[in-house]
């Protein structure tokens, strides 16, 4: 019961909305079929399967409201549940930002599902493990890997009239290869919509070399360099990427909390900030990487620029904050989008004189909000380039640095890759500060 058509799905919350005594109610249905295999030191540790459907309903009695969830659907069921959202709603206080629910919306036609995925068995999951572990063993390398394919749904419906129903597919897998003696890494991960495109053994390999190519890692003295960093390096792990479109929040900045506030009031929407070959937008029905049609409220997501040729040319608004500053909402979105240019990654090494080559940041954490600083390590394989070529590994390095100044110092973008399901382009960055070496691997 996992995944419900929009008839079955839109047919249960009419029915939760026909017991219903309260002001206002809205009441959102979703629903997740997964299936994972997960192995480590080149064998299955774990496998399994998961279903369930839930039920959120949120009653309003003037500016008060309640929430109550169930996962059973019968009719004494539903009625409970309305019952304690509504008891929960005239017990709470009055909400100062108090919004009311929309009515009926106009959405773009979702293209997030793929049939193939939801087909996906335990025995393709098996095959994709066992594919990455034998080329492994073959080389007399290590392997950890995860890998998940699932399909879901959600489908919201009020008393004010809306209906919206989305149907998705995900897939995700990622795989880190160690040597043997523990003293070399690589890493590689990969999002689909549909599984047709994911080739475990692809992946695995690049982990590989990375693992392979890692060993012997050098020290170098910690400064300021020309970097190449790849995909991984900016969007995984709340990755540098990730925590820019993230501050791109209206109420921050007009409450001077944000690196988009002006010292005595106001903000920096509609100033160039980046360079300007940086273009980032929304797309909920890009091909590549779909997402979401519509938010948590029922209100659409519409393609949308966010940094438009170095210009920040919109922030995100609530609809509270956005009917208190007199504008259209904008909700915060499923995927971001940024241009990418013609150039490989092997490509961009052979334009590089001298650099890093960053396959993964991890461990990021803020250091100040106003500037959007961050640091973190790099991971998995980081590589010296000389003269257009890989030269040797490199030990692992801290940085301290902002994207605001990251995307001023831009040299080359790369081809747009998905990750995360978004679209990021490698880049070439200079003067990227590095502040000190770490020993782990």
């Amino acid at each position: 019961m996992a995944i419900l058509s929009q008839e079955q799905a839109q047919a249960i919350l009419q029915k939760v909305l026909s017991f219903s005594t309260a002001d206002e109610c809205q009441a959102t249905l979703s629903g997740r079929s997964a299936g994972n295999i997960r192995y480590a030191r080149n064998a299955v540790s774990t496998a399994g399967k998961s279903d369930n459907v839930s039920l959120a309903v949120e009653s309003r009695f003037g500016k008060r409201s309640g929430v109550a969830t169930c996962n059973q659907f019968d009719d004494a069921t539903l009625k409970r549940c309305v019952q304690r959202a509504e008891e929960t709603a005239k017990l709470a206080p009055d909400d100062p930002e108090y919004m009311p629910l929309l009515g009926p919306q106009q959405y773009l036609t979702p293209n997030a599902f793929a049939a193939s995925t939801a087909a996906d068995t335990a025995d393709a999951r098996a095959q994709a493990a066992g594919d990455s572990i034998a080329l492994c063993e073959a080389r007399k390398l290590t392997a950890a890997g995860f890998l998940e394919n699932s399909s879901s749904f959600r489908a919201l419906r009020n008393s004010k009239g809306l209906q919206a129903y989305q149907p998705d597919t995900y897939v995700d897998f990622s795989v880190t290869v160690r040597t043997a003696d523990g003293l070399g890494s690589g890493y590689a991960v990969a999002d689909f919509t549909d599984v047709k495109q994911f080739d475990a053994k692809v992946l695995t390999e690049r982990a590989a070399s990375k693992a392979a190519g890692s060993v012997g890692a050098r020290a170098i003295e910690p400064g300021k360099y020309t970097v190449i960093l790849e995909p991984a390096a900016l969007v995984s792990d709340e990755g540098l990427l990730n925590n820019l479109m993230y501050s791109l929040d209206a109420r921050s900045a007009d409450e001077g909390r944000s690196f988009l506030s002006k010292k005595g009031g106001g903000t920096k929407k509609g100033e160039k900030l980046f360079d300007e070959r940086v273009t980032i937008y929304t797309d909920p029905t890009n091909p590549a990487a779909p997402s979401g049609v519509f938010d948590g409220e029922g209100l659409p997501v519409k393609r949308i620029n966010w940094i438009n040729k170095g210009k920040v040319d919109n922030l995100y608004y609530s609809r509270y904050w956005a009917q208190k500053n007199n504008v259209a909402p904008t909700p915060f979105p499923g995927n971001f989008i940024m241009e990418g240019g013609t150039q490989s990654l092997e490509e961009m090494i052979k334009s590089t004189q001298k650099g890093i080559l960053v396959t993964r940041l991890w461990y990021i954490r803020g250091v100040d909000p106003q500037t959007l600083l961050f640091t973190g390590l790099t991971r998995d394989g980081t590589f010296y380039i000389e003269n257009g070529q890989v030269k040797f590994p490199v030990k692992n390095l801290r940085f301290n640095e902002s994207p605001v100044i990251m995307l001023n110092n831009l040299e080359t973008i790369g081809k747009q890759q998905r990750l995360g399901g978004n679209l990021v382009p490698p880049l070439k960055i200079r003067d990227f500060t590095f502040t000190s070496l770490s020993d782990a691997v």
